[in-house]
Protein backbone atom coordinates (compact mmCIF):
# COMPACT_ATOMS: atom_id res chain seq x y z
CA UNK A 1 0.00 0.00 0.00
CA UNK A 2 1.22 3.52 -0.82
CA UNK A 3 1.14 5.98 2.06
CA UNK A 4 -0.77 9.26 1.81
CA UNK A 5 2.52 11.13 2.26
CA UNK A 6 4.15 9.29 -0.65
CA UNK A 7 1.10 9.78 -2.85
CA UNK A 8 0.88 13.53 -2.17
CA UNK A 9 4.59 13.88 -2.89
CA UNK A 10 4.05 12.18 -6.24
CA UNK A 11 0.78 13.99 -7.10
CA UNK A 12 2.31 16.96 -9.04
CA UNK A 13 4.30 14.71 -11.34
CA UNK A 14 1.43 12.27 -11.75
CA UNK A 15 -0.78 15.18 -12.79
CA UNK A 16 1.90 16.43 -15.18
CA UNK A 17 2.20 13.02 -16.84
CA UNK A 18 -1.56 12.57 -17.10
CA UNK A 19 -2.08 16.03 -18.58
CA UNK A 20 0.43 15.33 -21.35
CA UNK A 21 -1.12 11.94 -22.01
CA UNK A 22 -4.78 13.01 -22.01
CA UNK A 23 -4.58 16.71 -22.91
CA UNK A 24 -7.11 17.75 -20.25
CA UNK A 25 -6.42 18.86 -16.70
CA UNK A 26 -9.88 17.67 -15.56
CA UNK A 27 -9.27 14.23 -17.04
CA UNK A 28 -5.77 14.22 -15.58
CA UNK A 29 -7.05 14.99 -12.08
CA UNK A 30 -9.69 12.25 -12.40
CA UNK A 31 -7.01 9.73 -13.40
CA UNK A 32 -4.81 10.79 -10.48
CA UNK A 33 -7.73 10.17 -8.14
CA UNK A 34 -8.35 6.75 -9.72
CA UNK A 35 -4.68 5.96 -9.22
CA UNK A 36 -4.97 6.82 -5.51
CA UNK A 37 -7.98 4.52 -5.12
CA UNK A 38 -6.02 1.67 -6.70
CA UNK A 39 -3.01 2.46 -4.51
CA UNK A 40 -5.14 2.36 -1.37
CA UNK A 41 -6.41 -1.10 -2.32
CA UNK A 42 -3.06 -2.50 -3.44
CA UNK A 43 -1.26 -5.37 -1.78
CA UNK A 44 1.73 -3.85 0.06
CA UNK A 45 3.94 -6.59 -1.38
CA UNK A 46 3.26 -5.32 -4.90
CA UNK A 47 4.73 -1.88 -4.19
CA UNK A 48 8.51 -1.65 -4.00
CA UNK A 49 9.03 1.83 -5.42
CA UNK A 50 5.91 3.90 -4.80
CA UNK A 51 6.66 6.65 -7.35
CA UNK A 52 7.38 4.17 -10.16
CA UNK A 53 4.39 2.00 -9.20
CA UNK A 54 2.04 5.01 -9.20
CA UNK A 55 3.34 6.18 -12.57
CA UNK A 56 2.76 2.74 -14.05
CA UNK A 57 -0.79 2.51 -12.70
CA UNK A 58 -1.63 6.04 -13.84
CA UNK A 59 -0.21 5.49 -17.32
CA UNK A 60 -2.21 2.30 -17.79
CA UNK A 61 -5.42 4.11 -16.82
CA UNK A 62 -4.57 6.86 -19.31
CA UNK A 63 -3.83 4.27 -22.01
CA UNK A 64 -7.23 2.68 -21.43
CA UNK A 65 -8.86 6.05 -22.08
CA UNK A 66 -6.73 6.81 -25.15
CA UNK A 67 -7.42 3.38 -26.65
CA UNK A 68 -11.14 3.74 -25.98
CA UNK A 69 -11.09 7.02 -27.94
CA UNK A 70 -9.41 5.29 -30.87
CA UNK A 71 -11.87 2.37 -30.79
CA UNK A 72 -14.67 4.93 -31.01
CA UNK A 73 -12.70 6.57 -33.85
CA UNK A 74 -12.79 9.89 -32.06
CA UNK A 75 -10.67 12.59 -33.67
CA UNK A 76 -8.65 14.87 -31.39
CA UNK A 77 -10.99 17.49 -29.97
CA UNK A 78 -10.58 20.98 -31.40
CA UNK A 79 -10.74 23.99 -29.11
CA UNK A 80 -14.17 24.97 -30.42
CA UNK A 81 -15.58 21.58 -29.30
CA UNK A 82 -14.45 21.94 -25.67
CA UNK A 83 -16.58 23.74 -23.05
CA UNK A 84 -15.24 27.18 -22.19
CA UNK A 85 -14.64 26.31 -18.54
CA UNK A 86 -12.61 23.22 -19.44
CA UNK A 87 -10.63 25.16 -22.04
CA UNK A 88 -9.86 27.87 -19.49
CA UNK A 89 -8.72 25.26 -16.96
CA UNK A 90 -6.40 23.64 -19.52
CA UNK A 91 -5.01 27.04 -20.50
CA UNK A 92 -4.42 27.95 -16.84
CA UNK A 93 -2.54 24.71 -16.17
CA UNK A 94 -0.55 24.96 -19.41
CA UNK A 95 0.62 28.50 -18.56
CA UNK A 96 1.22 27.81 -14.88
CA UNK A 97 3.35 24.73 -15.56
CA UNK A 98 4.97 26.17 -18.71
CA UNK A 99 3.84 23.22 -20.83
CA UNK A 100 4.73 23.41 -24.52
CA UNK A 101 1.56 24.44 -26.34
CA UNK A 102 2.77 23.19 -29.73
CA UNK A 103 3.91 19.86 -28.30
CA UNK A 104 0.47 19.27 -26.78
CA UNK A 105 -1.09 19.74 -30.22
CA UNK A 106 1.30 17.23 -31.78
CA UNK A 107 1.00 14.69 -28.93
CA UNK A 108 -2.75 14.62 -29.50
CA UNK A 109 -2.12 13.09 -32.92
CA UNK A 110 0.02 10.17 -31.77
CA UNK A 111 -1.19 6.58 -31.23
CA UNK A 112 -1.56 5.72 -27.51
CA UNK A 113 1.57 3.55 -27.14
CA UNK A 114 3.76 6.06 -28.97
CA UNK A 115 2.38 8.93 -26.92
CA UNK A 116 2.99 7.09 -23.65
CA UNK A 117 6.52 5.97 -24.57
CA UNK A 118 7.52 9.46 -25.70
CA UNK A 119 5.99 11.25 -22.71
CA UNK A 120 7.43 8.85 -20.15
CA UNK A 121 10.92 8.59 -21.62
CA UNK A 122 11.60 11.89 -23.36
CA UNK A 123 9.71 14.19 -21.00
CA UNK A 124 10.00 12.41 -17.64
CA UNK A 125 13.14 10.25 -17.99
CA UNK A 126 11.38 6.98 -17.16
CA UNK A 127 13.68 4.04 -18.06
CA UNK A 128 12.61 1.92 -21.03
CA UNK A 129 12.52 -1.15 -18.82
CA UNK A 130 9.71 0.41 -16.77
CA UNK A 131 7.97 1.70 -19.91
CA UNK A 132 8.05 -1.79 -21.40
CA UNK A 133 6.39 -3.19 -18.28
CA UNK A 134 3.76 -0.46 -18.39
CA UNK A 135 2.99 -1.18 -22.05
CA UNK A 136 3.20 -4.95 -21.58
CA UNK A 137 5.81 -5.19 -24.31
CA UNK A 138 9.55 -5.69 -24.73
CA UNK A 139 12.18 -3.03 -24.12
CA UNK A 140 12.99 -3.07 -27.83
CA UNK A 141 9.37 -2.38 -28.73
CA UNK A 142 9.13 0.39 -26.13
CA UNK A 143 12.15 2.06 -27.73
CA UNK A 144 10.54 1.70 -31.17
CA UNK A 145 7.36 3.40 -29.92
CA UNK A 146 9.35 6.35 -28.58
CA UNK A 147 11.45 6.57 -31.76
CA UNK A 148 8.38 6.56 -34.01
CA UNK A 149 6.81 9.24 -31.85
CA UNK A 150 9.90 11.41 -32.23
CA UNK A 151 9.80 10.96 -36.00
CA UNK A 152 6.15 11.99 -36.13
CA UNK A 153 6.77 14.95 -33.84
CA UNK A 154 9.78 16.10 -35.89
CA UNK A 155 8.41 15.79 -39.42
CA UNK A 156 10.89 18.35 -40.64
CA UNK A 157 14.64 18.66 -40.72
CA UNK A 158 17.05 21.50 -40.04
CA UNK A 159 17.55 22.04 -43.78
CA UNK A 160 13.85 22.11 -44.66
CA UNK A 161 13.61 25.85 -44.13
CA UNK A 162 16.03 28.01 -46.04
CA UNK A 163 18.27 30.65 -44.52
CA UNK A 164 16.17 33.49 -45.91
CA UNK A 165 13.19 32.24 -43.95
CA UNK A 166 15.17 32.60 -40.74
CA UNK A 167 14.96 36.38 -41.04
CA UNK A 168 11.28 36.13 -41.92
CA UNK A 169 10.59 34.05 -38.81
CA UNK A 170 12.21 36.71 -36.67
CA UNK A 171 9.90 39.32 -38.21
CA UNK A 172 6.88 37.09 -37.71
CA UNK A 173 7.76 36.42 -34.07
CA UNK A 174 8.22 40.15 -33.46
CA UNK A 175 4.87 40.91 -35.07
CA UNK A 176 3.02 38.27 -33.05
CA UNK A 177 4.66 39.48 -29.84
CA UNK A 178 3.42 42.99 -30.60
CA UNK A 179 -0.03 41.68 -31.52
CA UNK A 180 -0.29 39.62 -28.34
CA UNK A 181 0.64 42.68 -26.31
CA UNK A 182 -1.74 44.98 -28.17
CA UNK A 183 1.15 47.22 -29.33
CA UNK A 184 -0.56 49.07 -32.18
CA UNK A 185 2.39 51.18 -33.35
CA UNK A 186 4.81 48.27 -33.29
CA UNK A 187 2.42 46.15 -35.39
CA UNK A 188 2.08 48.94 -37.95
CA UNK A 189 5.85 49.35 -38.14
CA UNK A 190 6.26 45.64 -38.89
CA UNK A 191 3.74 45.52 -41.79
CA UNK A 192 3.85 46.71 -45.37
CA UNK A 193 1.40 49.50 -46.15
CA UNK A 194 -0.56 47.19 -48.45
CA UNK A 195 -0.64 44.22 -46.08
CA UNK A 196 -3.76 42.04 -46.31
CA UNK A 197 -5.30 39.82 -43.64
CA UNK A 198 -7.62 36.97 -44.64
CA UNK A 199 -9.46 35.04 -41.91
CA UNK A 200 -11.97 32.22 -42.01
CA UNK A 201 -15.35 33.79 -41.16
CA UNK A 202 -16.10 30.82 -38.88
CA UNK A 203 -13.35 32.05 -36.55
CA UNK A 204 -14.64 35.61 -36.33
CA UNK A 205 -17.50 37.40 -34.56
CA UNK A 206 -20.39 38.32 -36.83
CA UNK A 207 -19.30 41.96 -37.02
CA UNK A 208 -15.67 41.23 -37.96
CA UNK A 209 -14.64 41.43 -41.63
CA UNK A 210 -12.92 38.38 -43.09
CA UNK A 211 -10.63 40.49 -45.29
CA UNK A 212 -8.83 43.55 -43.94
CA UNK A 213 -6.36 45.68 -45.92
CA UNK A 214 -3.80 48.22 -44.77
CA UNK A 215 -1.33 48.08 -41.90
CA UNK A 216 -3.12 50.36 -39.46
CA UNK A 217 -6.55 48.86 -40.14
CA UNK A 218 -5.17 45.35 -39.62
CA UNK A 219 -3.42 46.44 -36.42
CA UNK A 220 -6.65 47.89 -34.99
CA UNK A 221 -8.59 44.75 -35.94
CA UNK A 222 -5.89 42.49 -34.50
CA UNK A 223 -6.13 44.07 -31.04
CA UNK A 224 -9.57 42.44 -30.74
CA UNK A 225 -7.95 39.02 -30.80
CA UNK A 226 -4.90 39.54 -28.57
CA UNK A 227 -5.96 36.72 -26.24
CA UNK A 228 -5.99 34.24 -29.13
CA UNK A 229 -2.64 35.43 -30.38
CA UNK A 230 -1.18 34.90 -26.92
CA UNK A 231 -2.36 31.29 -27.28
CA UNK A 232 -0.29 30.76 -30.45
CA UNK A 233 2.84 28.69 -30.99
CA UNK A 234 5.30 28.14 -33.87
CA UNK A 235 4.94 24.87 -35.77
CA UNK A 236 5.50 23.31 -39.18
CA UNK A 237 2.42 22.82 -41.37
CA UNK A 238 2.98 21.29 -44.82
CA UNK A 239 6.75 21.84 -44.49
CA UNK A 240 6.22 25.56 -44.01
CA UNK A 241 6.75 27.64 -40.88
CA UNK A 242 3.40 28.64 -39.42
CA UNK A 243 1.73 29.21 -36.07
CA UNK A 244 -1.20 27.44 -34.49
CA UNK A 245 -3.69 29.09 -32.19
CA UNK A 246 -4.21 26.44 -29.53
CA UNK A 247 -5.82 27.55 -26.27
CA UNK A 248 -5.07 24.99 -23.59
CA UNK A 249 -3.07 23.02 -26.16
CA UNK A 250 -6.18 22.34 -28.28
CA UNK A 251 -5.95 23.22 -31.96
CA UNK A 252 -8.21 26.03 -33.18
CA UNK A 253 -6.61 27.76 -36.17
CA UNK A 254 -3.49 27.96 -38.33
CA UNK A 255 -1.84 31.32 -38.93
CA UNK A 256 0.29 31.60 -42.07
CA UNK A 257 2.24 34.86 -42.41
CA UNK A 258 4.11 35.99 -45.53
CA UNK A 259 6.84 38.60 -45.47
CA UNK A 260 8.34 40.95 -48.03
CA UNK A 261 11.49 42.99 -47.49
CA UNK A 262 11.49 41.96 -43.81
CA UNK A 263 7.94 43.20 -43.24
CA UNK A 264 4.69 41.28 -42.86
CA UNK A 265 2.83 41.46 -46.17
CA UNK A 266 0.02 38.91 -45.82
CA UNK A 267 -1.72 37.13 -42.93
CA UNK A 268 -3.92 34.11 -43.57
CA UNK A 269 -5.87 32.55 -40.70
CA UNK A 270 -7.61 29.26 -41.46
CA UNK A 271 -9.81 27.09 -39.33
CA UNK A 272 -8.01 23.94 -38.26
CA UNK A 273 -9.40 20.45 -38.68
CA UNK A 274 -8.76 17.19 -36.89
CA UNK A 275 -6.76 16.14 -39.96
CA UNK A 276 -4.41 19.13 -39.85
CA UNK A 277 -0.88 17.72 -39.83
CA UNK A 278 1.36 19.60 -37.42
CA UNK A 279 5.02 19.03 -36.57
CA UNK A 280 7.50 20.84 -34.37
CA UNK A 281 10.50 22.70 -35.71
CA UNK A 282 13.58 20.74 -34.66
CA UNK A 283 14.81 23.68 -32.60
CA UNK A 284 11.60 23.60 -30.53
CA UNK A 285 11.69 19.93 -29.52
Amino acid sequence: MVSVVDFEAARPQLTAVAFRLLGSIHDAEDVVQTTWLRAAAADPGDVRNSAAWLTTVLTRVCLDQLRARRRRREDPLLAEEIPDADLAADEHYLRRENVSRALMVVLDRLPPAQRAAYVLHDLFDVPFKEIAQTLNTSVANAKKHASRARQRIEQTGPNTIGASATVDRAVVEAFLAAAGGGDLDRMVALMTDDCVRHADPALLPADAPSVVTGARTIAHETTRFADRIRASAPVIVDNRPAHVIAPGGHLLAVVDIDTRRQLVSRITITRASAQTVVALPVTNV
